[in-house]
């Protein structure tokens, strides 16, 4: 398995970290070579990739990849790879392409008034980036098509982990308890991206697949869970209706949803950290809740 990862960011990195610890050769693009030190760290070759150009070394490297994971977000362009691959299609970048891992959104299911959804639901996104990660969804799967090659949408939930949780809120000041009647939220820890993302590469699995925990739950609920852990006083409850919040942080309060992850259970993935009550414990637990890497 040679992996290239297309946005080793945070869960990016994550995902590399893990395939290589598999015995996987990995390679991953960042932005600015600054950020190279950090993959090497994690077992990941990293490449200068400016979302607009492909290097020589790239291409070489583009050139024996056989798994290849899509994390860049896309913009009103669409996605940045597929738009250099133009009409040749991917195998003309990557001949050897064997599986194709995007990691999209459960934003892109909309909002459902708090029902439950799963990967038949109908989507109907709300927000411009919503939109165009459906797009960007539908454009993959055209060019997996046209390929005969397995692709793997990952849709994703509200992402956190070590160096990326409600602790750090609560330890630099910054948390807050926004209500907003019914509202629920679905969370997914990193390391159980990266874990499913090797539970279907392996393989070489296709399909869309919902990667979310068990628990969906109103956001104050987990900041008063974390602060209960931390000994700490949990901050004033606040009504989302008056709260001083960036016009991105708001849009996400105008989804309102349950997200079901039986499809990629049904398949024999189990959940590492199921829910927020279990993971928030194992975080602080080990340690590992203010690292960064």
């Amino acid at each position: 398995m040679r992996v290239m990862i297309f946005g080793a960011g945070y869960s990016g990195k994550a995902i590399g970290k893990l395939l290589h610890e598999q015995g996987a050769s990995v390679a991953g693009t960042t932005r600015s070579a600054e950020k190279g030190k950090a993959l090497e760290d994690a077992g990941i070759r990293p490449f200068v990739f400016d979302g607009a150009s492909l290097s020589e070394p790239l291409l070489a490297e583009l050139a024996e990849t056989t798994h290849l994971v899509q994390s860049i977000a896309p913009g009103s362009e669409g996605d940045p790879l597929i738009r250099l691959c133009g009409d040749a299609g991917i195998k003309a970048l990557m001949p050897k392409l064997e599986w194709i891992a995007y990691l999209s959104t459960v934003g892109v299911y909309g909002d459902h008034h708090g029902a439950w959804v799963n990967e038949e639901t109908e989507l109907k996104p709300v927000s411009v980036r919503s939109v165009e990660r459906v797009e960007a969804e539908q454009a993959w799967q055209v060019v997996a098509a046209r390929d005969g090659l397995p692709l793997a949408i990952l849709r994703l939930s509200g992402i956190y982990g070590p160096g990326r949780n409600t602790f750090i809120n609560l330890a630099n000041g910054t948390a807050r308890r926004l209500v907003k009647k019914d509202q629920v939220f679905n969370r997914i820890r990193v390391e159980d991206i990266a874990s499913a993302t090797a539970f279907l590469g392996g393989p070489k699995t296709g399909g869309i697949f919902n990667v979310t925990d068990d628990l969906p739950s109103p956001p104050q609920d987990v900041v008063t869970e974390a602060a209960r852990l931390m000994n700490m006083e949990a901050p004033p409850e606040q009504p989302f209706e008056t709260a001083d919040l960036t016009p991105m942080a708001r849009s996400f309060y105008g989804e309102n949803k349950r997200v079901s992850n039986a499809k990629i259970k049904s398949l024999g993935f189990n959940f590492r950290h199921p829910n927020y009550h279990e993971s928030l414990v194992d975080l602080l637990g080990s340690g590992t809740w203010n690292q960064r890497g």
